[in-house]
């Protein structure tokens, strides 16, 4: 049985994700943060249709509660041949120079470092060289890594930057070792993280100016991610698909 890890997986486009994965046949940790009723839900809504899942708290900003994650899903039945770095945070929209050193460590404790151990601890599980059985790895970057997020996060999207870095670096390290590492870059997407950078509203208000005229759907990511993953993707390593309206 082979086994998907969506971090950040109760809810947006993670949930979205691990709820697709599990209809293809993967078994889902959902993994969350503090939200254990949406990760909860995810895993009820799949087995409820005839897959299996399971839950896992971590925040991935700490190494040791990610060793503990990996850990865990070792002790499941099933091997780990899919990992999603979706978990990611910002804070409310300000300028740079409102910035403070805590808030930006804060979002690259997340954003990168928590997705640079995530890849570490699934690498030594997929790798050839390690005994595993290769896999596949997809990276939730943001076009804000290509558009910059002036005025709102740009803590934010030079993060996303790092992560898109990893996926170019990582894809060729690994490559010959079985692993496919690629990214998705979403663009205004109708989630909750818009609340949590103090705009709900902002998909709307920004929609006339994407070439599309209108915000994407968790669900439209969450089949870019899969697809990325599945065997229809298998000669594709080190890619980025653009999943933003034409911006």
């Amino acid at each position: 049985m082979k086994t998907a890890l969506v971090t950040g997986g109760g809810r947006g486009i993670g949930r979205e994700t691990s709820l697709l994965l599990a209809q293809r046949g993967y078994q889902v940790a959902v993994n969350y943060h503090q939200n254990a009723a949406a990760a909860e839900e995810v895993v009820t809504l799949i087995t409820r249709q005839g897959g299996q899942a399971f839950s896992v708290q971590a925040d991935i900003a700490q190494e040791q509660q990610v060793e503990a994650m990996f850990a865990l899903i070792d002790r499941q039945p099933g091997t780990l041949t899919a990992l999603v770095n979706n978990a990611g945070i910002l804070f409310q929209q300000t300028t740079l120079e409102q910035l403070t050193a805590e808030r930006i460590n804060r979002v690259f404790a997340t954003n990168v470092t928590g997705c640079f151990i995530c890849c570490r601890e699934a690498v030594k599980r997929m790798a050839l060289n390690h005994g595993g059985q290769g896999g596949a790895i997809v990276n939730v970057s943001s076009a804000a890594s290509r558009l910059g997020a002036p005025g709102e996060y740009v803590d934010y999207a030079a993060s996303k930057g790092a992560m898109d870095t990893l996926t170019k670096g990582l894809s060729l390290e690994v490559a010959a070792q079985g692993i496919r590492v690629n990214c998705v870059r979403p663009g205004f997407i109708y989630t909750e993280m818009h609340a949590d950078g103090g705009e709900p509203g902002r998909v709307d208000r920004v929609a006339s100016a994407i070439p599309m005229k209108r915000g994407g759907h968790p669900e439209e990511i969450a089949q870019a991610i899969c697809w990325l993953l599945s065997d229809e993707a298998s000669y594709i390593t080190g890619t980025f698909i653009d999943a933003a309206g034409g911006r």
